[in-house]
């Protein structure tokens, strides 16, 4: 159910409305707790100022008819914690500790001083092969189709963030992180870092293009390593 979009972005990934659910339930909880204690914060304020009540005592907190309303407010809160870890286990099982199973595409990403280069598999829709197809700043995947990608960093942290999809990962330098993602609407949508990476930060914004299976195997076909030598 996709009640809690309230930035209207478009749930672009399977995993897109999940994750809205977990900040619009913790929003929800932690705003009405927010909203109950400010409510009786102001009003001892107002029923106990300084001409209605006598000198403030001190209070240890142990006392039985005190102690509750330390402790019952303590349980509350703890129950609606355990049920916002509940939640948010299931999604992040679901979306960073599982990946589809083979085959599936692999994409490479890889993250630089201040560019995105993506490695796409070619016709034969293995990575690592000559066919496969190298693009700056532009990512290519077929809409209604589960990706594995592998993000890699060439110098400092980066992350590589597809809002559209609410999908977030730091790139580390040394390392090769794996994550999925798929996309259920054709279109163009954007890609950015959003861990700061140096004075070019701002200007290392890049494009995912989401097509159709009969657009993306004409991109495809267009811009093979024979394709382009052939042009040339």
């Amino acid at each position: 159910m996709d009640i809690f979009n309230f930035t209207r972005l478009p749930a672009l990934s399977s995993f897109a409305t999940p994750i809205d659910d977990v900040i619009g339930w913790v929003t929800v909880m932690v705003g009405f707790w927010f909203i109950l204690t400010e409510a009786v914060f102001f009003y001892f304020i107002f029923k106990y100022r300084k001409q209605n009540s006598p000198r403030a005592a001190y209070i240890t907190g142990e006392e039985p008819e005190l102690f509750r309303w330390i402790s019952r407010p303590h349980a509350a809160v703890l129950v609606f914690d355990v049920f916002i870890v509940v939640i948010g286990v299931r999604v992040w099982l679901d979306v960073k500790q599982t990946l589809p199973p083979e085959p599936v595409p692999h994409v490479r990403v890889i993250a630089q001083q201040w560019a995105w280069t993506f490695v796409h598999p070619g016709p034969d829709a293995q990575l690592g092969t000559d066919d496969d197809i190298k693009s700056v700043d532009d990512l290519h995947i077929q809409t209604n189709q589960k990706y594995i990608w592998e993000l890699e960093a060439k110098d400092v942290l980066h992350s590589f963030s597809v809002p559209a999809m609410r999908l977030k990962q730091d790139a580390v330098p040394g390392r090769v992180i794996k994550g999925w993602m798929d996309a259920n609407a054709a279109g163009v949508y954007e890609i950015q870092c959003v861990e700061i990476c140096g004075i070019g930060h701002g200007l290392m914004p890049g494009k995912l293009y989401v097509e159709d299976a009969a657009q993306h195997a004409a991109w495809m076909q267009a811009h093979t390593p024979t394709a382009r030598i052939a042009a040339n």
